[in-house]
């Protein structure tokens, strides 16, 4: 019998082997990292609790998916919004905020949008806080990922970009 190390989650009751080819080779920044990456949820709810393990995440780009779980397409969407974390596992954290929640209002005004404007996703990165939104959002896989892919490849969707995009950033 190969050895094999088991993670079990208690999130979704998935289990995740290691091979033990894997096991043989794996240090000690590699085995938390997977376990970091298989631990989390697909889909993280912010709030007080998860802020903190959030923002120290080694996964440097986090989405927000913005959007009242009191409403009506909430179930819906989240469903396809895990569908669509499946994608980036690994390299985008997938987080819920619940403009439901009054304390979250800072989080949302943070990325400069109105309650007219959600459901909206906004992606960061914590490296260089660079972000990007997609207000009023469409929830569906594809929307996610091609918005997902459109940060990764560089690509701004921001109206207050432009006044950046005037003045040409000379490369040294």
């Amino acid at each position: 019998s190969k050895d094999t190390c088991q993670l079990a989650k208690q999130v979704d009751n998935e289990q995740l082997d290691l091979e033990s080819k894997d096991i043989e080779s794996i240090d000690a920044t590699k085995l938390s990292r997977f376990i970091e990456i298989n631990s989390l949820h697909l889909v993280t709810e912010y709030n007080p609790a998860t802020a903190i393990g959030l923002f120290n995440s080694m996964i440097q780009i986090h989405l927000l998916l913005m959007m009242n779980k009191a409403s009506p397409e909430y179930e819906e969407s989240m469903h396809r919004y895990q569908n669509a974390a499946k994608l980036f596992q690994g390299k985008i954290l997938f987080i819920l905020v619940d403009s439901g929640v009054k304390a979250n209002g800072k989080v949302i005004s943070f990325f400069k949008l109105k309650e007219s404007q959600l459901p909206a996703l906004a992606i960061y990165r914590t490296l260089d806080e660079e972000w990007d939104t997609l207000p009023r959002a469409e929830v569906s896989v594809e929307n996610v990922q091609n918005f997902c892919d459109g940060f990764l490849g560089g690509k701004r969707l921001r109206e207050n970009h432009e006044s950046e995009e005037k003045t040409p950033k000379v490369e040294l």
